[in-house]
């Protein structure tokens, strides 16, 4: 089993629509999973049918046992988070540090699982995806981009197929290297812009870093032809494929308002995308 993950430097470069596009080229061949799990969206446009939902039980939370505690006010003193009053927790607030645990003298706080998110398998018309929702306020995204990961590949080997795709996170943090570590192959996102340029170096050295072989695709390309050619040479000189250049087209609105990816329609676009995949194919 194969895992090919979509990502990008930065927000608004096309990946979400790209790993859309690719699950579709690749249906009944593939489990994809969604692990921008901060602000998910692939769910916009495959139109899961969630038939299983899976508790993710993030950071722990204090609870303070009232029958024990002796209202000193150590715990509140030492609480950095100001998550404690009136010899109260405040969950919302606990950043689960145990600090208050350890000062409590009469045993009195305890550290309590708390659901922090959802993990869900659901049904596509282009086959199951493994998506989840991390509640509002709630951390460890990096965890639970793990859990996503994990159910996907259980549900590839279950259902025995070859590759899993990957839409990943923005950026190059935790929920970035939690999408990308372990993977076949990345495919980077970017866009003809001094931004665009500035965070594909950095997510190139970051996929460099965890030895997982990129491939990069250039989105609207053609609004901006000299940064597109400063694009190839830099992945010329830092020894990546440029895979495809993907041309401005204003009609991926409309696909997009339809609910449909832009190889389920006519366009430019689809068949840059189509051009991507079999390049992609020949890699894995």
């Amino acid at each position: 089993m194969k895992q090919l993950v979509v990502i990008s430097g930065k927000g608004g470069t096309g990946k979400t629509t790209m790993a859309a596009s690719l699950a579709s080229l690749a249906r009944g061949e593939m489990v994809v999973a969604d692990c921008d799990v901060d602000a998910p969206d692939l769910h916009l446009l495959l139109q899961p049918q969630v038939r299983e939902t899976i508790d993710f039980l993030g950071l722990q939370a204090a609870v303070i046992d009232p029958g024990k505690c002796t209202n000193c006010g150590e715990c509140e003193k030492a609480c950095r988070f100001d998550a404690i009053c009136d010899f109260a927790v405040d969950p919302a607030a606990c950043e689960g540090c145990r600090v208050c645990t350890i000062v409590c003298p009469s045993e009195a706080v305890t550290m309590v699982d708390r659901v922090s998110g959802h993990a869900f398998v659901s049904d596509t018309r282009f086959g199951t995806m493994v998506h989840a929702e991390l509640l509002p306020g709630e951390e460890a995204s990096g965890k639970l981009v793990a859990m996503v990961r994990k159910l996907a590949s259980k549900a590839a080997e279950r259902e025995d197929k070859e590759l899993v795709i990957i839409d990943g996170s923005p950026g190059i943090g935790c929920p970035v290297i939690a999408s990308i570590t372990g993977t076949d192959l990345a495919l980077v996102m970017t866009e003809p812009s001094i931004s665009g340029v500035h965070d594909l170096e950095r997510i190139l050295a970051v996929t460099e870093h965890f030895g997982v072989e990129a491939l990069v695709a250039v989105n609207k390309h053609d609004l901006n032809p000299d940064m597109t050619e400063e694009i190839g040479e830099l992945c010329r000189d830092l020894g990546v494929d440029l895979v495809g250049r993907l041309p401005f087209d204003p009609g991926v609105v409309g696909a997009m308002v339809q609910g449909k990816t832009l190889v389920e329609v006519e366009g430019p676009v689809g068949d840059a995308i189509r051009e991507v995949w079999s390049r992609i194919r020949m890699k894995l």
